[in-house]
Order: structure tokens, then C-alpha cells, then sequence
């Protein structure tokens, strides 16, 4: 009698745990990631409006942002500059809040060694605006890389009807891109370790 009830108490234990538990969302943090993802397959052009350390990575290049790949939990938007596309913006609906993720390639198609870094949202953000600041993944990749002074990034994204904004802010650094909404553009190749 014994060994049956602990054989019933067993499967029905197993049997709650057989379904998965329902990703929450919130409110502004849906309607942000739709606010995106209603662009899905169009590509825009942008410029940098803030750039208070310049780089020759992007100065005279031509900037795109493509929505290129959406499903109902992951954005995935490749940031070409010029000739190189090793860099897409990854937006993640994690369950609790959104992840966003920097996934950095080589031409051939192999990871580089600064990828996957970012951040995720510690409130509800709006849905024209959400930040990311860095987590504990990218900060020990910038200790290891030798530029701590990364570990205080916050990056943030804005959407609104005429312009998409990518910023990153730290302590004395700036760095901003806006995309112009008003005129879509032919979408570019697939990134670097992406296909088509």
C-alpha cells in the first residue's frame, strides 16, 4: 500500500512539471518588441548623431539596420557598416524582461571573440524605450579582454515612428546611431554566419 501511493505520488509530481512554465511579459515590453517587429524584412539606413570617442570603424561608412528574422520571442537585427556585417543585435523575450545581445562574427563565419555580449532590462522600460545594462556575462568578458571600463555600459534602444535609435552610454562615453523609418531601403545580405 505504501509503495503504491509513493509510485502515485511520484507521477503525479512528474505530471506538474510536464507542461512548461508560460513566458510573463509586460505590458511596455511587449509593445516595444511589436513596436520592432512590425518592421520585420525592412531595412533602414542610419547616422551617427553622437560619437564623443570617433573610430575610423564607422566614420564614412554607410550604416543599415535590417529587422531581418522575428518570431514571437526573438528579434534578430543585423547592424552592417559599410562592407563588414559582423554584428546582429539579438532582442530576447526571456520570461522576465527582454535580453538584448550583441552577436559579432568573422567573414567566415566563426564567432568572434568579443560576441554575445549585452545586457538585460531591470524594469519595464516603455514602448518606445527600453535599456540594457550590462550583464554579468559581458562584464566578465570585458575583464578578460582587458577593457573593464566596458563593465558600466547601459545599451538602449529607441522606436518611435520616424527613427530607431541604438545608443550605448557609459561613465565619459557615448556612442549613437539613428535609423530614418520614413524610407525603407533594399535589404542587404544575410550577415556574417548567417544564411539567406
Amino acid at each position: 500500500m505504501i509503495k503504491v501511493s509513493a509510485l502515485g505520488i511520484l507521477l503525479s509530481s512528474q505530471a506538474s512539471v510536464a507542461n512548461e512554465a508560460p513566458l510573463v511579459s509586460i505590458t511596455a515590453q511587449d509593445a516595444y518588441f511589436n513596436n520592432i517587429k512590425q518592421y520585420c524584412g525592412k531595412a533602414f539606413a542610419g547616422k551617427i548623431t553622437v560619437d564623443n570617442a570617433p573610430s575610423s570603424s564607422f566614420s564614412d561608412k554607410a550604416l543599415i539596420m535590417h529587422v531581418r528574422k522575428c518570431s514571437d520571442s526573438e528579434l534578430q537585427i543585423p547592424f552592417h557598416v559599410g562592407d563588414d556585417s559582423s554584428r546582429t543585435w539579438i532582442i530576447t523575450k526571456t520570461g522576465s524582461g527582454l535580453s538584448l545581445k550583441h552577436d559579432h562574427r568573422h567573414k567566415d563565419g566563426t564567432s568572434d571573440e568579443s560576441t554575445m555580449y549585452g545586457g538585460h532590462t531591470l524594469d519595464a522600460g516603455w514602448p518606445q524605450v527600453q535599456s540594457f545594462p550590462a550583464d554579468q556575462y559581458s562584464k566578465e568578458l570585458f575583464v578578460r579582454l582587458g577593457i573593464p571600463q566596458s563593465n558600466g555600459n547601459t545599451w538602449q534602444m529607441y522606436i518611435y515612428p520616424e527613427v530607431f535609435t541604438y545608443r550605448m552610454v557609459r561613465e565619459g562615453r557615448e556612442f549613437r546611431v539613428d535609423f530614418d523609418l520614413t524610407k525603407s531601403i533594399t535589404p542587404p545580405k544575410a550577415p556574417w554566419g548567417y544564411k539567406d
